[in-house]
């Protein structure tokens, strides 16, 4: 974000899970150009901690620390909100991204270990990182920020345990801002949807086929860096009025989520056209 921010990060910590690519890291990045001190979580061995702190350096930003911590578990939550804790005072913002979820395979292929390991992962560790973070320091983060997408509202091939679990993230966001909000904690929590962002865990999910469908609509696919200065907006005062809210981040996708939808379906479609008049 190029523009006036009206919140300075100097000093302030910033936590993100599933920080060390893609839209984790974009954010990270984001904060760091002002000032913040970035902590990212990884699985391990999935992140290249030399690259990482390279691009920070780039930037000329504080140097983050880069921990591995699997968020499905409590025990592991605890250990890294206490290492935090051991060095700071407070987190100034959590932002939850991760996402780890079993591909949707058809109805038939559906099990309940493949939902309850999707919503560990990519729905209760909003929670659980919340809850450690107000037993820690003794209040929650002003900012708090869940990394959702389409939620139920839209469907895909392969998607089924993302829109369930990002369902589930969503309602947990406004259950948190209505008990923290009676609880007179100072504390905006909101989720922010984006759509069409080409990640590695967007590869993961969706088959060549319907990635090379959305390739051919470029122009409504968010980049990484959108989507972490929008997250850096919603933690800079800007829009603490939303409090509780799901904020949309989205190029009008809506046409490329319909063609991604049929795309399997458009090969059969055209053949039963051929040889009719036109």
């Amino acid at each position: 974000m190029t523009g006036t921010i009206v919140k300075d990060y100097t000093g302030k910590v910033v936590l993100i899970t599933g920080g060390t690519k893609g839209i984790g890291l974009a954010t990270g990045l984001a904060f760091a150009r002002h000032g913040a001190q970035v902590y990212l979580t990884h699985r391990w061995g999935s992140a290249d901690e030399d690259e990482i702190r390279a691009r920070f350096a780039e930037l000329g930003a504080p140097a983050p620390v880069i921990l591995e911590a699997d968020a499905s578990r409590d025990k592991e939550t605890k250990a890294l909100i206490q290492r935090i804790r051991s060095e700071h005072d407070a987190i100034e913002v959590f932002v939850s991204n991760v996402c780890v979820v079993q591909r949707g395979q058809g109805v038939d292929a559906h099990s309940k270990r493949a939902l309850t390991k999707s919503l560990d992962y990519s729905a209760w560790p909003f929670v659980g990182y919340l809850q450690q973070i107000k037993a820690a320091f003794g209040r929650y983060p002003k900012y708090a920020l869940a990394m959702s997408s389409d939620g139920p509202d839209t469907h895909y091939p392969a998607y089924d345990y993302v829109a369930v679990a990002k369902a589930v993230l969503e309602t947990f966001v406004r259950y948190m801002n209505t008990h923290i909000a009676d609880a007179g904690e100072d504390c905006c929590v909101n989720a922010l949807r984006t759509r069409q962002v080409v990640t590695e865990s967007y590869r993961q999910i969706f088959g060549d086929e319907v990635q090379d469908l959305a390739a051919g609509f470029p122009e409504f696919a968010c980049t990484v860096e959108e989507v972490g200065d929008a997250a850096l907006a919603l933690c800079s005062g800007l829009f603490d009025a939303l409090s509780g809210q799901v904020i949309m981040l989205d190029r009008g996708a809506a046409f490329a989520d319909n063609v991604a939808t049929l795309g399997p379906r458009v090969p059969a479609l055209l053949g039963a056209g051929a040889g009719k008049d036109r």
